[in-house]
């Protein structure tokens, strides 16, 4: 009989220790893709979760709509207990910055604060999301506050003062529609460096520059102009691994 009692109450021990572990587990927490609300995305999503512009509000993001870039990250001064993970650390002078998904963290204290990376560093690098802008025939990549500017001879990207906003130019689509692939799995940041190097290299070539009014050529040249422009952009692309429509 006592052995009977024994197992019988040994089972109900269990058995409130599991009920125990499924409450516990139903309480835990939302699932968002297994990473939390570390990871900014694009308006209106998150990974492969939809998430409302009221729950990015809910947990202190701003929108990003400088540029038209569109993008929720939290608040310049924002304080986070731990980092994200998959982090990068970049050293800078005697300071250690702390990356991801383009926002830039710095540590005090215990905790770790958003902030903005100094101009001057130098970075291997540009955020997942970012707009590309230009400004006198070059490019500028912007992403949560940050202005980056590539680096040929270190073939990197320089952490830049903002540009003035009045010759801040939207990156133009290529003339004419012209649909460019990559065919040997380009990374975005070598398609952004390919893709500006072939513009400067079409406009040397045929003083056709569609980052300025008109293409920078009288008007009745801009349809001859810019059909030139898109034969150099064609061929250097194409040089280059990708496939031009």
């Amino acid at each position: 009989m006592l052995m009977k009692k024994t197992g019988l109450c040994c089972l109900l021990v269990i058995l409130v220790f599991l009920i125990s572990m499924g409450s516990l587990l139903a309480a835990s927490g939302k699932k968002y893709d297994g990473r939390g609300y570390d990871d900014y995305g694009k308006r209106g999503s998150y990974g492969r979760v939809k998430i409302s512009d009221n729950e990015y509000k809910r947990r202190g993001y701003v929108l990003d709509r400088r540029h038209r870039h569109d993008h929720y990250y939290p608040r310049q001064g924002a304080q986070a207990k731990v980092l994200p993970r998959g982090y990068k650390v970049v050293p800078y002078r005697n300071s250690r910055y702390y990356f991801y998904g383009g926002v830039w963290y710095r540590p005090s204290g215990s905790r770790f604060i958003v902030t903005l990376p100094p101009v001057g560093m130098v970075v291997p690098f540009l955020p997942h999301a970012y707009t590309t802008i230009w400004v006198a025939g070059f490019p500028y990549y912007y992403a949560a506050g940050t202005y980056y500017s590539w680096v040929p001879e270190s073939r990197a990207y320089r952490v830049v003062s903002p540009p003035p906003q009045a010759e801040v130019v939207l990156d133009p689509e290529l003339p004419d529609k012209l649909f460019v692939y990559p065919k040997q799995g380009q990374s975005e940041q070598q398609q952004a460096t390919d893709r500006y190097e072939c513009h400067n290299w079409a406009r040397q070539q045929t003083d056709f520059d569609p980052t300025q009014p008109g293409g920078g050529v009288d008007a009745d040249q801009n349809t001859s102009k810019r059909a030139e422009y898109n034969r150099a952009m064609k061929a250097c692309l194409e040089a280059r691994g990708y496939s031009v429509q």
